[in-house]
């Protein structure tokens, strides 16, 4: 069995859970989510407990057996608290300005870049080169931040782009002078 799908998970106080058909709804102060739950999986609500089991020993149940155990358990993360992502911004010129709620970023381009958050998103921005990316979705917070990285993919020489807080660059050695003539 699977370590992760065997383990309950507890539902807070101020989070209401809802299965009906084959959707699992969960509705709390920062929002509501749905999922789909597939055929070969079972969920089950126990007092203040949300119970993941799969019908059968496939090798695809299993799988799907952890994955959707942490599927809701982030839903439910991310109502009560919340996800973030800290972006970086290292080279000379680049900086990041909020103009209303949208993100606006100086790269080293021509223009600079306009992102529109996408709903459920908020970005703030410290010191001009710090962007959080925070919302109650972790894969939509993720997606966004990753969209974020790849605008300017840190550079292995010089390190300049852009990098998630705990990322460590991996440089490389410059081009080697020769001594001939």
């Amino acid at each position: 069995m699977s370590k992760i799908g065997r383990k309950p998970i507890e539902i807070p106080e101020d989070i209401s859970v809802e299965l009906k058909d084959n959707y699992i709804n969960i509705k709390g102060k920062n929002g509501e989510f749905r999922k789909e739950i597939p055929d070969s999986i079972i969920v089950k609500v126990i007092d203040s407990q949300i119970v993941v089991e799969r019908k059968n020993d496939l090798k695809k149940t299993k799988a799907l057996h952890g994955t959707y155990r942490a599927l809701i358990n982030n839903m439910i993360t991310g109502l009560t608290k919340g996800f973030e992502k800290v972006l970086l911004l290292h080279g000379v010129g680049y900086k990041a300005i909020l103009q209303g709620n949208k993100l606006v970023i100086y790269l080293g381009y021509t223009r600079p870049i306009e992102i529109e958050p996408p709903p459920g998103i908020e970005f703030v921005v410290e010191k001009d080169i710090r962007i959080t990316v925070r919302g109650s979705d972790k894969e939509l917070v993720g997606k966004t931040a990753a969209y974020i990285r790849r605008l300017r993919d840190p550079d292995p020489y010089k390190a300049k782009g852009v990098r998630y807080e705990n990322e460590v660059i991996r440089r490389k050695a410059g081009k080697a002078l020769s001594k001939g003539t």
